[in-house]
């Protein structure tokens, strides 16, 4: 049944199916709305209510986990978007929650700023970003949700908070990464500081020779990942440092054929000829690990932070503990080697310092990122498993937004304040109108 769009901005419609970015979950919402205000928003929530159904709110869609899926009403944040207030004063940027990233990353550099860190794309809305506890990597700076200064959200009875380190603490400790369990979240609050050149150093090295200087590339980078390819010794490494200048950035000419037709065009084809024919997967990875050359650029922020992203894939990942992270990373290179997994997508390695947010899987240690991916379509499961089996045996953490079977039992172990979170929900939510089958499972009933 085809949605239709009303004079006040709202959609609804029956039977009209939702599916995430990496097609691996799919609901059936009884109806959706697109509100255009907050006040809008408010009267969706307690309409739901009277109806007895259950709100979810999504953005892009680009988590993997079912976090946003829902068979009750689907918010979708279309209309709330764009920048409401740049305070230079207190260096700071209001904006609304639907907005893009990658809208808000135009618009600051026009003004002359910048966030401090952020993740690889940008194509996800601000709010189902932080609410999800997306990252980049970091050696002092942390997740995106970790640069919030304040928030806005519509909670369960329709009502509208706003809360900071000094309005509401409490629920601005577990809102900034909320899962969409305590509420809506209409506006975020960001740091910003003037915009700065950042130079990136891309080049190969043994993955030997990474596992062995891993803490020594860490404490001198002040953003340092990198890419390993299974079935090779062989990883991409990337070194982000602030810079004097000049801007140097990437030329055109280059950029697409490094960033569209190595890492996306071909990338996609190779990863067909696996899917069909497994048994050539190490071959391909191999050449894969070659492909990219060396080369250093100098750029604003998400010019370097961020990068196409067109191949479509399932991903899992997990924060460990960081001073784990090297006998991890052994351990699951072990697995593959063994296994007999023909795995066609590198394993992607970054870092983030301790935080303060309760339900952040940086929250109270320093933590590093282990993320494993697989190409849309291709088996995942025992991939999966086994690395998740590794993950979890070092106190491993899950994203949030990417596929994992971890419960609320074993999370309440893994986050010492897990019991905050959920005293919190019951507080701001008792008669569970933002549940789903998914914060059910990772939050308990």
């Amino acid at each position: 049944m085809s949605s239709t769009r009303t004079a006040n901005g709202k959609t609804s419609g029956k039977n009209r199916t939702w599916r995430n970015w990496g097609g691996n979950v799919s609901a059936r919402p009884a109806r959706e709305a697109v509100p255009a205000s907050v006040d809008e928003l408010a009267r969706v929530v307690r309409r739901a209510a009277e109806d007895g159904l259950r709100i979810k709110p999504v953005g892009t869609g680009h988590s993997f986990t079912s976090i946003a899926a829902t068979d009750g009403v689907l918010i979708r944040p279309d209309l709330l978007t764009g920048i409401r207030r740049v305070d230079r004063d207190a260096m700071t940027v209001t904006v609304e929650a639907g907005t893009p990233l990658k809208r808000l990353n135009t618009a600051l550099a026009r003004e002359g700023l910048s966030l401090t860190n952020m993740g690889d794309i940008m194509e996800q809305t601000v709010s189902g970003a932080t609410s999800t506890g997306t990252h980049g990597t970091g050696r002092d700076s942390a997740s995106i949700a970790a640069q919030i200064k304040g928030l806005e959200l519509v909670t369960a009875d329709g009502s509208v908070l706003t809360c900071s380190e000094k309005e509401n603490p409490e629920v601005f400790a577990a809102a900034r990464i909320g899962l969409g369990a305590l509420g809506v979240i209409t506006a975020i609050t960001f740091a910003v500081e003037p915009v700065f050149l950042l130079t990136a150093r891309e080049e190969p090295m043994p993955l030997g020779r990474v596992l062995a200087d891993f803490d020594a590339l860490w404490a001198e980078n002040e953003h340092f990942e990198f890419y390993w390819f299974p079935h090779t010794g062989s990883t991409t490494t990337k070194r982000n440092n602030r810079s004097a200048g000049p801007a140097r950035p990437v030329g055109r000419i280059q950029g697409w054929f490094d960033d569209e037709f190595l890492s996306n065009g071909v990338f996609q084809a190779a990863n067909w000829v696996g899917r069909a024919v497994p048994a050539t997967v190490p071959a391909i990875a191999r050449i894969s690990s070659r492909a990219l050359s060396a080369r250093t650029y100098t750029d604003i922020p998400y010019r370097v932070f961020t990068s196409p992203r067109r191949v479509r894939f399932v991903e899992m990942e997990y924060a460990v503990p960081r001073e784990a992270v090297v006998e991890t990373l052994r351990e699951l290179k072990a697995m593959v080697d063994r296994s007999g997994l023909r795995v066609s997508f590198p394993v992607e390695v970054r870092t983030a310092p301790a935080d303060d947010i309760t339900l952040s899987t940086a929250s109270g240690r320093d933590s590093a990122y282990i993320a494993v991916h697989m190409f849309r379509g291709t088996p995942y499961r025992a991939y999966f498993t086994a690395a998740e089996r590794i993950f979890t045996a070092h106190g491993g953490r899950p994203h949030w937004g990417k596929v994992h079977t971890r419960d609320a039992e074993y999370l309440a172990g893994v986050y010492p304040r897990f019991g905050e979170f959920t005293a919190l929900r019951d507080r701001l939510d008792p008669d569970r109108r933002f549940q789903n089958d998914y914060l059910r499972r990772v939050l308990g009933p």
